[in-house]
């Protein structure tokens, strides 16, 4: 297994909906591929960690890197891992600006205490921004 996490700057900020539908796609895609991770939002800035069989992954990411929602796409990791950090997750998702987004099914008070000790940096520092801006959480 592997994963990769990355940066990148919206095109332009995008609206709830568009958030809300970009998540559904994605989840329904990581479900399709066994991909799982988490995409945090903030004011047009995207960070994702996504993780799985090396193939899907690749898959997954070369789609992100064609998106034209976003870029400046920077990637921050990309290793092998010997288990997920987030085997339950499709895709979590946390918006940082986003009221409304918070009433939506799933939604939880930052559920990322369980650190296993083999993260990789970035996944660690994923888990900290949100754990430390109190985000709401969504898988």
């Amino acid at each position: 297994m592997k994963y990769i996490v990355y940066v990148s700057t919206a095109v332009r900020l995008l609206t709830e909906l568009e958030l809300l539908e970009l998540l559904n796609v994605a989840r329904d895609k990581n479900k399709k591929h066994n991909v799982t991770g988490m995409l945090l939002y903030c004011e047009g800035t995207f960070m994702q960690v996504i993780e799985g069989d090396e193939a899907s992954v690749d898959l997954i990411y070369n789609a992100i890197e064609r998106d034209v929602r976003h870029k400046n796409i920077i990637k921050l990791g990309n290793d092998k891992i010997d288990q997920r950090n987030f085997p339950d997750w499709s895709m979590a998702f946390a918006s940082v600006n986003s009221e409304t987004l918070q009433e939506i099914e799933g939604y939880l008070s930052s559920p990322l205490n369980n650190s296993t000790g083999n993260e990789h940096i970035t996944v660690n520092m994923l888990k900290t921004f949100v754990d430390s801006n109190k985000l709401y959480i969504s898988f």
